[in-house]
């Protein structure tokens, strides 16, 4: 591992990326701690900490919200952006040809798109969190020019944060969106460490050592299933053409277990803070149906059961959606039979089509259902250990693992890039 390293620092293009994307992140954790003027931050402290929703939230926003800081939505409204975007694909036939049939000029189009759809989503976001913070007492009652400005902050840092992702993104280190949200998770533990620290409890010794076992067998089992692929062997056949022979070659394909990567837990994590964010809005509003109706809802989602099905169901789901987003398996069994490639024993062209089809579904079953569960674990080992100040939560170990192993992945691949040319 160190001369690993030791290696990807004696490389100077490789150097210089990693180096410009920390520092990317340190003008991104600097951003994170200017707040926004006119904010009780007592009051704010303890509504993180009686609500855990809004603390997901703030773990979404790369920890920016907690302060209400110039970028307290961070990414947030992008991914939403995203969902809405990807959504469409599944709607429109038009759109779904320009993202998928019109190659990096229709990819680019639809990305500019998302952009745009992101600027009024973050605006609406910051109107319904500001009304929120006034209903809590958080923030001080602002006149029509200073609400104006606050809009234009937030909604300027989220389309700073979107940028900086896509310059950490060109890197080719890593998807920058995640990395935002990675660094938000893991400038949190450090706080988390020193609180645990101060509430040492050596009685409970026991019960910190399950609770590290726990967290060791989660970590290694999200590699292991991330890691895990299934392979289809690919054969070709023989081409003669003059003298020579091509082709009669074996080879195989890999259907990985967790297609979708770290994106169905951040799509999932987004939509079950919806409702939530929405009920707390709402609960005191001057219709008393709205807001019995909105405390009902907000009750709901409190309810750790029901909070955790239905996390769990939707992480299933985005994660059989993103995957027939990402893999279709009418593209790869057309490129196989022009190719000359076929499946032993499975008939090109419709056969391998369905078989590749229902390959894909069993092997995206347990890897959405091993996500789903590594997702709702947190609730179980609270519920039994008690023990919360360490914990990055299930969503937050997901992302850190998945974007460590895309990281180590990624710069691996140029270091065997550079090794090919140097060969």
């Amino acid at each position: 591992m160190f001369n690993k390293i030791i290696q990807i620092f004696k490389v100077k293009e490789i150097r210089n990326k990693i180096l410009f994307i920390l520092m990317l992140l340190v003008v991104f954790r600097l951003a994170a701690n200017i707040p926004i003027p006119g904010v009780d931050q007592e009051r704010l402290k303890l509504f993180f900490e009686g609500n855990q929703f809004f603390g997901l939230l703030n773990l979404f926003s790369g920890r920016g919200l907690s302060s209400i800081s110039i970028v307290m939505l961070g990414v947030g409204p992008y991914i939403t952006s995203s969902i809405i975007m990807q959504l469409m694909t599944m709607i429109s036939p038009r759109l779904n040809q320009i993202y998928k049939e019109e190659g990096e000029a229709g990819r680019e189009k639809f990305n500019q798109w998302t952009r745009w759809l992101t600027v009024p989503l973050a605006a609406l976001q910051t109107v319904g969190m500001v009304a929120l913070f006034r209903s809590q007492q958080i923030m001080v009652q602002t006149s029509t020019f200073q609400m104006a400005s606050i809009i234009v902050i937030a909604t300027a840092g989220t389309i700073f944060l979107t940028w900086l992702g896509e310059l950490i993104t060109e890197k080719k280190i890593g998807n920058g969106v995640s990395i935002i949200i990675f660094a938000g998770i893991v400038s949190g533990l450090p706080s988390a460490v020193s609180k645990l620290a101060a509430t040492w409890d050596s009685s409970q010794l026991f019960t910190y050592i399950i609770f590290v076992v726990i967290v060791v067998a989660a970590i290694g089992s999200i590699v292991f299933i991330t890691e895990g692929q299934r392979n289809i062997p690919v054969s070709y056949a023989k081409r003669i053409r003059g003298n020579k022979v091509y082709g009669g070659t074996s080879t195989h394909l890999p259907l990985r277990i967790n297609q979708a990567g770290v994106i169905p837990i951040i799509f999932a994590m987004s939509i079950m803070l919806f409702p939530g964010m929405v009920s707390n809005f709402l609960a005191n509003a001057s219709n008393a149906t709205v807001a019995n109706v909105a405390r009902a809802v907000g009750n709901i989602f409190q309810n750790h059961w029901f909070y955790g099905v239905a996390y769990f169901v939707l992480v299933v789901a985005f994660t059989y959606f993103y995957t027939a987003v990402v893999f279709d398996p009418k593209n790869i069994a057309e490129n196989l039979q022009k190719q000359g490639g076929y499946i032993p024993g499975i008939r090109p062209g419709g056969n391998t089509e369905e078989y590749l089809y229902k390959i894909m579904n069993r092997v995206t079953l347990s890897g959405a259902t091993f996500l789903g569960l590594i997702a709702v674990l947190p609730f179980i080992v609270q519920g039994f250990t008690n023990i919360a100040s360490v914990s990055v939560g299930g969503t937050g170990l997901l992302i850190v693992v998945a974007v460590v192993i895309e990281i180590i992945q990624q710069i691996e691949g140029q270091l065997v890039m550079r090794d090919y040319e140097g060969f």
